[in-house]
């Protein structure tokens, strides 16, 4: 009597299974869905920033400073930009010149177990 009240209720829930199945179709496997998954967030904007250094100043010394002043930053001449996307490093580079304007060649792109360990 056990038996057949459990074949009773798990053969509806069955039948749900297969006929979702098919009338969805069943699923792709992941390795079978190319990079088209990908597309939606290629739209998304992000926040590129291009460090050349940093400093810390009194509201004083700030307050001084005008045109042809010099504020002198944390980093030596030569050494890599960092370019940052939404505050996270993610490459580093130097200055260029393109066109008459400023431009950045990346040099060093920061690999992702670096990226995770900065997260920390």
């Amino acid at each position: 009597m056990a038996d057949e009240w459990e074949n009773e209720q798990t053969a509806p829930d069955q039948d749900a299974a297969e006929a979702s199945l098919e009338e969805f179709g069943e699923p792709e496997p992941p390795s079978k869905q190319p990079a088209r998954n990908i597309e939606f967030i290629l739209d998304i904007p992000l926040e590129v920033t291009v460090e050349l250094g940093r400093t810390s100043m009194l509201i004083n010394d700030l307050l001084q400073l005008g045109q042809g002043s010099v504020i002198e930053l944390n980093k030596l001449a030569g050494e890599p930009l960092e370019i940052l996307v939404n505050k996270k490093l993610i490459a580093r580079g130097e200055v260029v010149v393109v066109n008459e304007k400023f431009g950045v060649r990346l040099t060093d792109i920061v690999s992702p177990i670096e990226r995770v360990k900065s997260l920390a």
